[in-house]
């Protein structure tokens, strides 16, 4: 009988909430990410260097690590279902707005915002989860809510290129029908939030009284692993030296997916492509490491083992990074360039599995914001920029990647040390 309930339980979470979160992921990334595909016309059309296109995508992550925290405050104040609604819809309007920047300035100032409008959606929807999922579905969920981070790039890199293919329709630029095109259903989906969601299960009028009842003991009495907690108050977290190897590990999957966000469009056009052979070129790493995410989530929920689990694909990306400056061809670029994403999305299940298992509800809200805010800075923030500064020294796009190889090896070391170090003792502020 009780697991004929767990079933029946999971299941109506699973199918209410997964398909219309992973659309609204899928938005987010899309309207994050399109500014590499845009770069492809935009930058000449508003006079950006190398530089400055880098520094203005960058200062998105910038706004992102500054709001993020309290965002996600918010969230557990306002309730899931108002604040995530306010952050999709100020977001899409600010993306579509994006089609109307003049010059540098208007460039910086606008992926500003833009950073600012989206700071806290994904944390808080790791949140959010951890208030409807018992531990051990977690890391399945968790990669089928992170395959719309690869799935973004794998629809919108066509779909971008479709976009620009528009050049001229109406007297606008295609770049500017892709910022328009790709903002404005991110606002409608907002709009959506405030029917679609239900802030925790008790409110849920579409399970019964014996399902709440079951899921609500289920999450409340679901105790972790001894030792494994940090088990502090919300703001001690920033006190403990295993948080910040949290933060580490996370910045070397988070710099591989923003850098190659932002720059593997013109990487891949500098083999000869047109706008729309690179949009299409594009999506085939994404599209792969779709399927390998959730496969490699499902083993790591079936093992039980998260260590390994986050600490592979992150050596996996040390190698492939490392491994391009010496790939002559087309062919070979793509490869390294999908073992890449691979990497760094595969990392996503078992890593936030992990860590939220690691930290205590009282720090849990200011812990997954913060470690994903900061390590969006270190890998959004500044290695967009190193990528550039390596460029504009060597003039490849390959040995660009190289900067990569050092922090996700680096980042490797710290989820390796932080785990064992967390089997050894309870962790204190």
């Amino acid at each position: 009988m009780a697991n004929a309930l767990e079933r029946t339980v999971m299941r109506k979470v699973q199918w209410r909430l997964l398909p219309f979160l992973i659309a609204c992921y899928l938005l987010a990334l899309i309207d994050r990410t399109n500014v590499g595909m845009a770069s492809l016309q935009m930058t000449a059309d508003i006079d950006l260097s190398k530089s400055q296109f880098a520094f203005g995508a960058s200062l998105f992550f910038v706004s992102y690590f500054l709001v993020e925290v309290p965002s996600n405050l918010a969230l557990e104040r306002f309730g899931a279902r108002r604040w995530i609604a306010r952050i999709m819809i100020t977001w899409g309007l600010i993306s579509s707005a994006m089609a109307f920047v003049q010059g540098p300035a208007s460039f910086y100032t606008l992926r500003f915002i833009l950073g600012a409008a989206e700071a806290g959606f994904f944390p808080g929807i790791i949140l959010y989860l951890t208030y409807w999922l018992p531990p051990a579905y977690r890391g399945r969920i968790l990669a089928l809510f992170a395959i719309a981070i690869p799935l973004a790039s794998f629809i919108s890199s066509p779909l971008s290129g479709a976009f620009l293919a528009m050049d001229g329709l109406l007297g606008m630029r295609g770049w500017h029908w892709l910022f328009i095109c790709e903002g404005l259903p991110a606002t409608l989906l907002g709009v959506a939030c405030l029917w679609v969601l239900t802030d925790r299960p008790s409110k849920a009028t579409w399970l019964s009284d014996e399902e709440k009842m079951w899921l609500e003991t289920e999450i409340a009495s679901a105790k972790r692993p001894n030792g494994s907690q940090l088990d502090q108050p919300k703001w001690h977290v920033f006190k403990n030296l295993q948080f910040w190897g949290l933060v580490l590990a996370c910045s070397g999957a988070s710099a591989s997916g923003s850098v190659l966000g932002v720059w593997q469009p013109q990487f891949l056009k500098s083999f000869g492509l047109s706008d729309f052979t690179t949009g299409l070129v594009n999506a085939i790493p994404y599209g792969i490491a779709t399927i390998a995410m959730v496969t490699w989530g499902y083993h790591s929920d079936r093992t039980g083992e998260r260590r390994w689990h986050t600490a592979i694909p992150l050596l996996l990306i040390t190698l492939s990074t490392a491994l391009a400056a010496f790939a002559p061809s087309l062919a070979l670029v793509v490869l390294l360039l999908t073992c890449v994403l691979c990497g760094a999305y595969c990392f996503k299940g078992p890593f936030w599995s992990l860590a939220s298992g690691w930290l205590s509800p009282a720090s849990a809200a200011v812990g997954i914001a913060a470690i994903n805010a900061t390590a969006n800075l270190i890998g959004g923030g500044l290695m967009v920029n190193v990528y550039a500064w390596v460029f504009e020294a060597t003039d490849s796009f390959a040995l660009a990647l190289a900067p990569l190889s050092l922090l996700t090896l680096a980042s490797a070391i710290a989820i390796i040390a932080v785990e064992r170090r967390a089997k050894q003792i309870t962790l204190t502020a």
